[in-house]
């Protein structure tokens, strides 16, 4: 590259996604997931434009035709090195958010130029992600007993003792007895897997495991964090149908293959911000008060290992003043 990677850029992205979170808060309960996502969109958009980088979005809100912003292969930041990989999900969680759930999260994270993998035409992948402690422990070509006996062991604790995160989906109805079947207990989320696969690596979440079927952009963002965290995640590609499957084996992606952690970012050096939207295991979510806001964010970078939890004081007036109507 022709500028190594400034540790700043940490901050730089929780300025983004502070913006993000901002806007979207104010859509909280309100039924009208669009229309938070598009006030998401639009702050980190705008925030992103002034970070001093030559950014391209690898992980975004769809294609260029379908999300007039933040697509896949939209050219962002100032244009200045360094040249890197962008994922941004404005949202994690769009439909937590419109019905006042908690872990509604804004995202973004970005790697060295050409080190994150998209599968183009494959929506979905198979997924088990742990923390430290489970790195090199777990496998997706292990059952699920085997896993979840092999974590407890790696924690000196029995299958009883864990508690795993799944998406409440009907595909995921055997899995699910499968882990009941371990004795293991089981925290069912109705969306937002970015945040379900990272609270394995944070203790205080007290969740040790998550497991099944969910989005893959949301696999690479979460192995973003992983790598900042010091944890794991595998996936599978896992077509939807015969048809999106012979898509996949004329694109020769890896059908069957066990995607690493490096295989989904194999950069070493990989930023990641994430600020909550509603409240979380994560992360707390927007407060408003009188004419200010507070937010936290997690700012993380891989190369360092340094985690920073940042609680912000914005002053909504002054903001307005900068940056119009997003604050409103």
């Amino acid at each position: 590259m022709a500028k190594p990677l400034d540790r700043n850029l940490a901050f730089e992205l929780a300025r983004v996604t502070e913006a993000a979170a901002l806007a979207a808060a104010r859509w909280m309960g309100r039924g009208d997931k669009n229309a938070a996502d598009q006030a998401a969109v639009d702050a980190m958009r705008h925030a992103l434009s002034s970070v001093d980088m030559d950014g391209v979005v690898v992980i975004g809100e769809g294609e260029k035709d379908e999300a007039p912003m933040l697509y896949m292969g939209e050219e962002i930041g100032n244009g200045l090195p360094p040249r890197v990989d962008v994922a941004v999900d404005p949202i994690d969680g769009t439909t937590l958010l419109s019905k006042g759930l908690p872990n509604a999260v804004a995202v973004v994270a970005l790697a060295e130029r050409g080190t994150m993998y998209y599968p183009p035409g494959i929506v979905y992948m198979e997924k088990i992600a742990v923390g430290p402690v489970g790195k090199g422990v777990v496998s997706l070509e292990l059952s699920v007993e085997e896993n979840i006996r092999a974590l407890a062991q790696a924690r000196r604790s029995e299958p009883a003792d864990l508690t795993v995160v799944v998406l409440d989906r009907p595909r995921h109805a055997a899995l699910i007895e499968a882990i009941r079947a371990t004795g293991a207990r089981i925290k069912l989320i109705s969306d937002g897997d970015i945040a379900g696969g990272i609270m394995p690596a944070l203790e205080e979440t007290g969740i040790d495991m998550l497991l099944g079927i969910g989005g893959s952009p949301e696999a690479v963002v979460t192995a973003c964090a992983l790598k900042c965290l010091g944890g794991d995640i595998q996936c599978r590609l896992w077509p939807r149908n015969e048809e999106e499957r012979r898509q996949a084996e004329a694109r020769d992606l890896p059908l069957g293959k066990v995607l690493t952690i490096d295989d989904l970012v194999s950069g070493d050096d990989v930023f990641f911000s994430l600020t909550g939207v509603t409240d979380g295991e994560l992360v707390r979510g927007v407060r408003y008060f009188g004419d200010g806001a507070r937010t936290e964010t997690l700012a993380m970078r891989s190369h360092s290992g340094t985690i920073r939890r940042i609680q912000s004081v914005h002053n909504l007036h002054r903001l307005r003043r900068v940056a119009g109507e997003r604050y409103e």
